[in-house]
């Protein structure tokens, strides 16, 4: 098998299983228990989350743990909105985001708030001049993605977190879930106030991604497994002052804004897949990137693909279309021949266009054709030979049926 939908999922390391484990075998009790092996489990659960927040530059009471990117999301989206209901109903968002935020919102929709949709360029930008022409006095929710999971495109936080700093009423949330190990966190959530950090120097702390809150970001959603972490935990980055209405009420938890039996196994879990991605983020870019600039060298010299994901797109995600031929259609050739790609994200609803390649191409028959590949530094030099193979292979048969 050759795995190249690792935007989709990335596998566990080996050493994150073994902070799990370990810390399933050495916690016992309820975080939340009042006697000795409720306060281990609990000290187990600070240390994770004064950790995290040391790396994230934030305090550790604006972290949020998670079932997950999708709960995140949904609670910042909806969270905000219902929170900030006699402010104002109307939220600015984009054609791009997941389904996790598309779908909040038309949650919030029926339930009488108003949504724009911001214009998205043709490198796959979200325009800010059209963010300001839409934010009004009513706006209390802008949320974008920081990089989109189809195309790769890196969208322009610190303009909209500028924007949205002119409107105090206003929340600015970004969905990093596609960031974390593959741009510098300060691209995306800010570079002051940059907290010391043990073993780390200075110049070291950009390229790990290491970064305070940029003024004007209010919440970020993180998701672990995206960066070679477990499954069914994700992390809200939720600034001090920003009040949310929970989505899960009832118990006491490790935050007033999310109920439940805290897990010290996940988040130490999730601390160590976090401390590993920044720390080997150089080496892990600079080996992706030698990968996509192959692999873009090799589907440009094919006459009827077209590459839709912009050159600023991280190296990570590469989306193309092959003219004629349905990217559903490309993915289950490419499936038979033990190659794993996506056709937009693992979320979306399948026969239907890529709303982001409609977006940066306005044509649907191309948008109907386009698929995703994407790298990791766990992928070989090895692996992309095969599948070129492979790929030519998919094209004759396909073009010939």
């Amino acid at each position: 098998m050759i795995y190249l939908d690792y935007t989709a999922h990335t596998p566990a390391d080996e050493r994150v299983l073994s902070v799990y484990t370990d810390t399933v075998r050495a916690c016992v009790g309820n975080a939340n228990a009042s006697h000795g092996a409720g306060r281990s489990a609990k000290a187990v659960m600070d240390r994770s989350l004064a950790s995290m927040a040391r790396m994230l530059g934030v305090a550790p009471e604006e972290l949020i743990l998670t079932s997950g990117a999708s709960e995140a999301n949904n609670l910042a989206v909806k969270g905000t909105a219902r929170a900030s209901r006699h402010y104002g109903k109307h939220i600015i968002s984009t054609a791009l985001e997941h389904s996790s935020v598309s779908g909040a919102l038309t949650a919030l929709m029926e339930q009488g708030w108003e949504v724009d949709l911001a214009r998205i360029r043709e490198d796959g930008t979200v325009d800010p001049d059209d963010v300001r022409d839409l934010i009004r006095d009513d706006t209390v929710l802008i949320s974008v993605c920081a990089v989109d999971s189809e195309l790769g495109t890196v969208q322009p936080v610190r303009e909209l977190a500028a924007i949205a700093s002119d409107h105090p009423r206003c929340r600015l949330h970004i969905d990093a879930t596609q960031a974390v190990g593959k741009v510098p966190l300060g691209n995306v959530m800010g570079a002051e106030n940059t907290p010391e950090l043990p073993d780390r120097k200075e110049s070291d702390r950009e390229a790990a991604g290491v970064s305070a809150l940029l003024p004007g970001v209010d919440l970020v959603t993180i998701a672990p497994h995206k960066f070679y972490g477990l499954l069914g935990s994700g992390l809200l980055i939720r600034r001090k002052d920003v009040i949310l209405d929970p989505l899960i009420s009832g118990g006491v938890s490790t935050s007033l804004y999310r109920s439940g039996t805290p897990d010290p196994a996940a988040a130490a879990a999730a601390e160590a897949s976090l401390r590993l991605t920044l720390s080997e983020y150089r080496a892990r870019s600079a080996h992706v990137a030698a990968l996509n600039r192959k692999l873009r060298a090799f589907l440009s010299s094919h006459s009827g693909v077209r590459i839709n994901s912009p050159d600023s797109a991280v190296p990570e995600i590469l989306n193309l279309s092959v003219r004629g031929i349905r990217g559903d259609r490309f993915q289950e050739a490419l499936d038979r021949h033990g190659v794993c790609v996506s056709v937009k994200s693992a979320c979306s609803v399948r026969g239907t266009p890529s709303r982001a390649v409609m977006a940066v191409s306005h044509d649907r028959k191309n948008a109907l054709s386009s698929w995703r590949i994407s790298l990791s530094h766990l992928t070989t030099e090895a692996e992309l030979d095969a599948f070129f193979k492979i790929f030519d292979e998919c094209l004759s048969e396909l073009t010939l049926s």
